[in-house]
Protein backbone atom coordinates (compact mmCIF):
# COMPACT_ATOMS: atom_id res chain seq x y z
CA UNK A 1 0.00 0.00 0.00
CA UNK A 2 1.28 3.34 -1.33
CA UNK A 3 1.53 6.04 1.54
CA UNK A 4 -1.05 9.18 0.24
CA UNK A 5 1.42 12.43 -0.09
CA UNK A 6 -0.86 14.25 3.03
CA UNK A 7 0.42 11.39 5.47
CA UNK A 8 3.94 11.36 4.10
CA UNK A 9 6.39 13.16 6.81
CA UNK A 10 8.84 13.60 3.90
CA UNK A 11 6.70 14.84 1.07
CA UNK A 12 4.95 17.18 3.67
CA UNK A 13 7.89 18.78 5.00
CA UNK A 14 9.53 19.15 1.57
CA UNK A 15 6.14 20.75 0.19
CA UNK A 16 6.46 23.05 3.56
CA UNK A 17 10.14 23.90 2.76
CA UNK A 18 9.09 24.94 -1.05
CA UNK A 19 6.09 27.15 -0.22
CA UNK A 20 8.36 28.54 2.42
CA UNK A 21 11.36 29.09 0.04
CA UNK A 22 9.58 30.89 -2.31
CA UNK A 23 7.49 33.63 -0.05
CA UNK A 24 10.85 34.21 1.05
CA UNK A 25 12.64 34.46 -2.25
CA UNK A 26 9.73 37.05 -3.19
CA UNK A 27 10.56 38.96 -0.31
CA UNK A 28 14.62 38.92 -0.61
CA UNK A 29 14.66 38.89 -4.44
CA UNK A 30 14.22 43.08 -4.70
CA UNK A 31 17.56 43.27 -2.30
CA UNK A 32 20.03 40.89 -4.73
CA UNK A 33 19.42 37.69 -2.85
CA UNK A 34 18.20 34.15 -3.37
CA UNK A 35 17.03 31.32 -1.24
CA UNK A 36 20.32 29.90 -2.87
CA UNK A 37 22.61 32.42 -1.01
CA UNK A 38 20.63 32.81 2.14
CA UNK A 39 21.65 29.91 4.31
CA UNK A 40 25.29 31.41 3.42
CA UNK A 41 24.62 35.10 4.38
CA UNK A 42 22.68 33.45 7.54
CA UNK A 43 26.17 31.73 8.95
CA UNK A 44 28.29 34.78 8.05
CA UNK A 45 26.06 36.86 9.80
CA UNK A 46 26.58 34.96 12.36
CA UNK A 47 30.33 34.85 11.77
CA UNK A 48 32.29 36.47 9.22
CA UNK A 49 35.50 35.11 8.04
CA UNK A 50 34.23 31.24 7.68
CA UNK A 51 36.40 28.99 5.37
CA UNK A 52 34.22 27.36 2.61
CA UNK A 53 34.58 23.99 3.77
CA UNK A 54 32.95 24.99 6.87
CA UNK A 55 30.44 26.67 4.84
CA UNK A 56 29.79 23.35 3.21
CA UNK A 57 29.34 21.43 6.56
CA UNK A 58 26.90 24.29 8.09
CA UNK A 59 24.59 24.56 5.19
CA UNK A 60 24.60 20.95 4.23
CA UNK A 61 25.47 20.90 0.50
CA UNK A 62 27.87 19.17 -1.48
CA UNK A 63 31.31 21.62 -2.31
CA UNK A 64 31.28 22.13 -6.13
CA UNK A 65 27.56 23.74 -5.24
CA UNK A 66 29.11 26.32 -2.32
CA UNK A 67 32.26 27.02 -4.99
CA UNK A 68 29.65 27.77 -7.39
CA UNK A 69 27.27 29.74 -4.94
CA UNK A 70 30.34 31.45 -3.41
CA UNK A 71 31.24 32.38 -6.77
CA UNK A 72 28.09 34.41 -7.86
CA UNK A 73 28.07 36.27 -3.92
CA UNK A 74 31.33 37.03 -4.95
CA UNK A 75 30.33 37.93 -8.39
CA UNK A 76 26.78 40.04 -7.09
CA UNK A 77 29.83 42.04 -4.64
CA UNK A 78 28.15 40.32 -1.28
CA UNK A 79 31.16 38.67 -0.38
CA UNK A 80 34.74 38.61 -0.86
CA UNK A 81 37.57 35.95 -0.49
CA UNK A 82 40.69 36.40 1.68
CA UNK A 83 44.08 34.34 2.36
CA UNK A 84 43.72 32.67 5.62
CA UNK A 85 46.78 34.20 7.93
CA UNK A 86 47.70 31.20 9.02
CA UNK A 87 47.74 29.05 5.92
CA UNK A 88 48.36 30.81 3.18
CA UNK A 89 46.55 27.99 0.49
CA UNK A 90 43.15 28.49 1.81
CA UNK A 91 40.80 31.31 1.84
CA UNK A 92 38.42 32.80 4.44
CA UNK A 93 34.98 34.03 3.50
CA UNK A 94 34.42 37.51 4.16
CA UNK A 95 30.97 39.81 3.99
CA UNK A 96 31.53 42.70 1.67
CA UNK A 97 29.75 46.06 2.96
CA UNK A 98 27.12 45.36 0.90
CA UNK A 99 26.28 41.93 1.90
CA UNK A 100 26.49 43.06 5.54
CA UNK A 101 24.02 45.80 4.82
CA UNK A 102 21.45 43.62 3.59
CA UNK A 103 21.74 41.80 7.29
CA UNK A 104 18.59 43.33 8.86
CA UNK A 105 16.24 43.74 6.61
CA UNK A 106 16.60 40.10 4.99
CA UNK A 107 16.98 38.51 8.42
CA UNK A 108 13.71 40.74 9.44
CA UNK A 109 11.53 39.08 5.49
CA UNK A 110 12.88 35.85 7.14
CA UNK A 111 11.38 36.31 10.72
CA UNK A 112 8.17 37.85 8.89
CA UNK A 113 7.88 34.63 6.69
CA UNK A 114 8.66 32.40 9.88
CA UNK A 115 5.55 33.90 12.07
CA UNK A 116 3.35 33.68 8.74
CA UNK A 117 3.80 29.64 8.70
CA UNK A 118 3.29 29.16 12.58
CA UNK A 119 0.47 31.70 12.28
CA UNK A 120 -2.24 29.12 12.47
CA UNK A 121 -0.61 27.86 15.60
CA UNK A 122 -0.79 27.99 19.28
CA UNK A 123 3.04 29.24 21.46
CA UNK A 124 3.11 25.94 22.41
CA UNK A 125 2.27 24.16 18.78
CA UNK A 126 4.94 26.40 17.40
CA UNK A 127 7.32 25.07 20.11
CA UNK A 128 6.78 21.64 19.67
CA UNK A 129 6.89 21.58 16.19
CA UNK A 130 10.37 23.57 16.13
CA UNK A 131 11.70 20.39 18.60
CA UNK A 132 10.43 17.78 16.54
CA UNK A 133 12.13 18.97 13.13
CA UNK A 134 15.32 19.75 14.81
CA UNK A 135 14.78 16.06 16.20
CA UNK A 136 14.25 14.84 13.25
CA UNK A 137 17.18 16.59 11.58
CA UNK A 138 19.55 15.40 14.58
CA UNK A 139 18.35 11.90 13.81
CA UNK A 140 18.91 12.02 10.11
CA UNK A 141 22.53 13.69 10.50
CA UNK A 142 23.33 11.04 13.56
CA UNK A 143 22.82 8.08 11.22
CA UNK A 144 25.06 10.08 8.22
CA UNK A 145 27.69 10.20 10.98
CA UNK A 146 27.40 6.68 11.28
CA UNK A 147 27.26 5.35 7.68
Amino acid sequence: MTLPPNASPGYLVNHLARLFAGALQSRIKPMGLSTGVFPVMLHLWQRDGLMQRDLVDLVGVEQATMANTLARMERDGLIQRRPDPEDGRAQRIWLTEQGESLREAATSAAKEENLSVLAGLSNDESAQLVGLIRKAIKTFEDRQRIS
